[in-house]
């Protein structure tokens, strides 16, 4: 459940925009892989903060929790994806180097950010601080990074961020 954190390599290539019967196979292939069309994203990389979220949780009722949460390490969406059993594991890597540069940019920005925040939790030694801390700041976070790959919109994240 450890990898050290890779930095995200960039890509010229962006998903294509046009129409066709291509690029329409293109979004169907991406769809049936639970990959969202316009962002190359897919949610299931979130999947890997939501657990590190539950353990967090847990932690006031089962404090043996703790000692889990602090094997754990985020890992970049490449690393998340090849380590992965995603049955489109490698439709999921490829998509997200084909996604535009800014989505990407922006969705990295806000994972790192998740991760950081994850870590810095896990310096604090007081459990009930640990799952306040997961459900105030780390939560958002990651709806916020849900929001990007689902394509949301400014207003989005604005209501994200003060919900």
């Amino acid at each position: 459940m450890t990898s050290t954190a890779s930095k995200p390599a960039q890509s010229d290539r962006q998903m294509p925009r046009q129409t066709g019967p291509d690029n329409e196979a293109r979004a169907a292939q991406l769809r049936a892989a639970n990959i969202n069309p316009r962002t190359g994203l897919a949610t299931d990389y979130l999947n890997h903060f939501n657990e590190a979220i539950m353990l967090l949780e847990m932690i006031p009722d089962m404090p043996d929790c703790a000692e889990d949460f602090l094997l754990w390490y985020p890992l970049s969406y490449r690393e998340h994806f090849t380590a992965s059993n995603f049955k489109a594991r490698d439709l999921a890597i490829e998509a997200y180097d084909s996604a535009d540069e800014h989505i990407r940019t922006e969705f990295d920005n806000i994972t790192s950010a998740v991760g950081a925040a994850m870590r810095e939790v896990g310096q604090d030694k007081t459990r009930a601080t640990l799952a306040e801390q997961a459900t105030g700041w780390v939560k958002p976070l990651v709806a916020l990074a849900g929001g990007i790959i689902n394509g949301g919109t400014e207003a989005d994240v604005d209501y994200i961020m003060t919900h």
